[in-house]
């Protein structure tokens, strides 16, 4: 016997505060060198009034103040010209 059901799905998308979450999980994941899973696992969502998901909860990114220093001095290349 086959039943064939309906069902109403809604649909969402990510906002850009959402996408931005999720690239910070991953830098953070990157940087301390762990599993970006649970961090994925333990946001909280809910919806802005467009129908995109927005994270209650991103991810804090703490930095050293040598990995500061190293960002820092990455910024700070100056491009040379010769003729």
């Amino acid at each position: 016997m086959t039943t064939n059901t309906t069902t109403d799905l809604n649909e969402f998308t990510l906002s850009d505060q959402a996408v931005g979450t999720v690239m910070m999980a991953l830098q953070k994941s990157l940087m301390e060198q762990s599993d970006i899973v649970p961090t994925l696992k333990g946001f909280r969502l809910t919806t802005d009034g467009d129908n995109t998901l927005v994270v209650v909860n991103p991810p804090l990114v703490k930095l050293s103040h040598e990995d500061a220093q190293t960002l820092a001095a990455a910024g700070n290349t100056t491009d040379t010209e010769t003729e």
